[in-house]
């Protein structure tokens, strides 16, 4: 038997975004409900990032994050707790594509330079007749989205940002005292919700992945980026100048909530369990 689809229905119906509630989410992050444009999307874009927090709490309990919208929208809009680059990219691209956006969702190879995983989601969004980078789930670097333009620069919140093109390849690059460093490197192919899916098992469960072994949390604003890895917060600002803390487990809910992130009871006992043990892994 063969099943038809029929033509008046929407390809984005594949990403459910029917799923998501867009008021909620509006109102999570402080935005209106405004017709789409180029500076409704830069607005939208550093209202996310500045809000809703980069976190890997899921994966540091040894639980995989879900990847269907509803729980997407349950746990990154209606509680105060953040995820990492799908959860935030399949959010923002259901808020996008309802706001009346075309997206393109793709995925980009991280530290092209040292051999890093295309294992990261980012997204291309149409407006105003440009085509931008929107790169909500990279952690503390792109607060605003990017032209998609041959020798672009964007100055993320006081750290220099560039694009750059070679054939079908764009790689984003940071500026950095040694220079222009490789970020990560994507082309427009669209992904599936499938491939989300593989990408998120290796992220969220290999023993070699960067977010299963230690606990790792992200914010940015202009002028700061705050990253906590493992037990060091680290405060930089664009003039080169940083402090880093030590946090023992007794501060983590502490520092954890001053960043945006608010866990169950349940959650903190685990997290705390999970982060002494990564800090003693002897013990």
């Amino acid at each position: 038997m063969t099943v038809t689809t029929p033509a008046s229905q929407p390809q984005t119906d594949v990403w459910h975004v029917a799923d998501l509630d867009l008021d909620a989410y509006l109102a999570r992050i402080e935005q209106p409900h405004a017709r789409p444009s180029a500076e409704a999307l830069h607005a939208l874009h550093e209202a996310h990032v500045r809000t809703i927090p980069f976190e890997n709490i899921d994966p540091l309990l040894e639980r995989s994050p879900v990847l269907e919208l509803g729980a997407i929208t349950g746990k990154l809009v209606h509680r105060r707790r953040g995820g990492y680059c799908y959860e935030h990219g399949l959010l923002f691209a259901a808020a996008l594509e309802r706001l009346g956006y075309r997206v393109t969702r793709c995925t980009a190879r991280v530290q092209p330079h040292k051999s890093g995983p295309q294992t990261h989601m980012n997204l291309v969004v149409h407006a105003d007749g440009t085509d931008f980078l929107a790169d909500v789930g990279f952690g503390a670097s792109v607060l605003y989205p990017m032209p998609l333009r041959d020798g672009a620069v964007v100055d993320q919140g006081g750290w220099p940002h560039r694009l750059l093109r070679d054939g079908r390849v764009w790689t984003l690059e940071k500026q950095t005292p040694q220079g222009w460093e490789p970020v990560h490197a994507f082309d427009e192919t669209p992904q599936r919700p499938i491939d989300y899916e593989v990408f998120n098992h290796y992220v969220a469960t290999h023993p070699h992945s960067p977010f299963t072994g230690r606990l790792v949390a992200f914010r940015l604003e202009p002028g700061r980026s705050r990253k906590l890895i493992g037990d060091q917060l680290v405060v930089e600002r664009p003039d080169g100048s940083s402090d880093t803390t030590s946090v023992a487990p007794a501060d983590l809910d502490a520092t954890l909530r001053a960043l945006d992130i608010e866990l169950t009871p349940e959650e903190l006992e685990l997290a705390r369990a999970r982060y002494a043990g990564a800090l003693n892994p002897e013990g």
